[in-house]
């Protein structure tokens, strides 16, 4: 049987997950500025409640963005030293897809319209449907403005906002959607989720290509005036 371990610290939320023989352990803390101080201590608990050690995993995944740079940061850190360590692969999974995966798993929604504040009046956005149990995306990531945001060109049916970019910008999002859950945060269970399929289709990667995405080359700079 698999055995694959999921973080994910790309927003206020730091979240571990394991999949083994079947079972899925979780924990999950919305914790702000202390992901570096937690996660770590995480994984061993969990690894602890599984009675597993670190060598008995086959794969990790992690959450590469887009969302919080130092919060990404820290999850490729982590994930290069235990996957270098243990000589294993990666498996980089968006943030936005953990958010659709997540309302999907939540809600019961099939299509969802991800979006996390991006700061800088712009939110990180993303479309999401459901194909045979996975959160797939429709169209492309980007950062950009509210007002820019925009369903697929062949969207069809209700769609469903999930994440902090509907909770900040919800009057500026011009989508129309059937509800939204605005507080909506990745969770590592749902990374974990999409991770299975990306393992199933031999995705991973060396560790040295678990790389962040970030969609936007200025992170750390305010924009400069017009």
């Amino acid at each position: 049987m698999t055995t694959l371990l999921a973080l994910d610290t790309a927003t206020e939320a730091c979240s571990v997950a394991l999949l083994h023989d079947g079972r899925v352990l979780s924990h999950y803390e919305v914790i702000p500025r202390l992901h570096a101080q937690r996660l770590l201590p995480m994984i061993q608990q969990l690894l602890g409640e599984a009675g597993l050690p670190l060598s008995a995993v086959d794969a990790i995944a992690f959450g590469r963005g887009p969302g919080a740079f130092t919060g990404v940061r820290i999850a490729i850190g982590v994930v290069q030293g235990l996957a270098f360590a243990l000589d294993r692969p990666v498996l980089p999974v968006s943030d936005l897809a953990v958010l659709a995966q997540r309302a999907h798993r939540e809600q019961g929604v099939t299509q969802v319209a991800a979006a996390i504040d991006a700061r800088m009046d712009e939110i990180y956005w993303g479309c999401y449907r459901l194909e045979q149990g996975e959160m797939h995306l429709a169209g492309v990531e980007a950062v950009l403005p509210p007002e820019q945001a925009a369903l697929p060109r062949d969207a069809a049916g209700q769609w469903y906002g999930a994440g902090t970019g509907w909770g900040t910008f919800a009057a500026r999002i011009s989508v129309a959607v059937s509800g939204q859950s605005a507080d909506l945060l990745p969770h590592a269970e749902d990374l974990l989720a999409l991770a299975r399929f990306a393992w199933a289709r031999g995705e991973g990667v060396p560790a040295d290509q678990a790389q962040p995405i970030y969609l936007r080359d200025n992170v750390a700079t305010p924009k400069a005036p017009n």
